[in-house]
């Protein structure tokens, strides 16, 4: 299985209108979790966060939003920030624009949020100038990643999962976990030692919430 770890900066500058990373030189640390919520991940997840007084991002499947509303709502409650993840986790290369974007504006009547990842990270350039639209938002914002944690790769050892994680975060990192039945055996593991360590270093752990600073638009 192949992917970046730390995504390359030659990446950033193809897309630069997606967001990467958060610039800052403070100590802290934006946390996301994909494809959620799910029964047993997610409030594992927001056990541990809360443990540390973190606030994250997460990307959320519609469907799953449908079938674990109690926990949607929970993490919504507990103040963290929601994005779409489109309503049935799409692979935005292996289907055509307007399905695409048909399924975005799906999960957007269960996601209110005007912050979108593409599953996979893969979405086309033309859909990706449609998400607006579909998000019926003009103020949205493609989220993409700084740290990718792997915890869906089963050839991963929790180990080097976490050594991983902790030696690429930087200053303003976009870490991606998974709140996934796939990723629960390691990310059961790393989130909270990657937490404490963090957190011992005085990090701190911020929601996605940025604010356009020439209109006051969130974006």
């Amino acid at each position: 299985m192949r992917y970046f770890i730390k995504t390359p900066w030659w990446l950033k500058k193809i897309y630069p209108d997606r967001l990467w990373h958060i610039n800052t030189n403070e100590k802290i640390i934006y946390l996301t979790f994909d494809d959620g919520p799910h029964p047993v991940a997610t409030p594992f997840v927001l056990d541990e966060l809360k443990k540390f007084n973190a606030k994250a991002t997460f990307f959320c499947i519609g469907k799953n939003v449908v079938d674990y509303s109690v926990i949607y709502q929970r993490i919504l409650n507990e103040g963290h920030c929601t994005g779409n993840h489109t309503q049935n986790h799409l692979n935005g290369w292996k289907t055509n624009k307007r399905a695409y974007l048909a399924d975005v504006t799906e999960a957007s009547k269960h996601i209110h949020s005007n912050l979108f990842r593409p599953p996979y990270g893969k979405i086309t350039s033309l859909q990706a100038k449609g998400i607006g639209a579909a998000m019926n938002n003009k103020y949205s914002k493609i989220v993409m990643w700084d740290v990718l944690s792997g915890d869906f790769d089963n050839s991963l050892s929790k180990e080097k999962c976490l050594d991983n994680v902790i030696t690429k975060t930087k200053p303003g990192s976009i870490l991606v976990f998974h709140d996934s039945e796939k990723a629960f055996p390691i990310l059961s593991y790393v989130l909270p030692e990657y937490l404490k360590f963090f957190s011992k270093s005085g990090y701190i752990f911020s929601k996605i919430d940025m604010q356009d600073e020439n209109n006051g638009h969130k974006v």
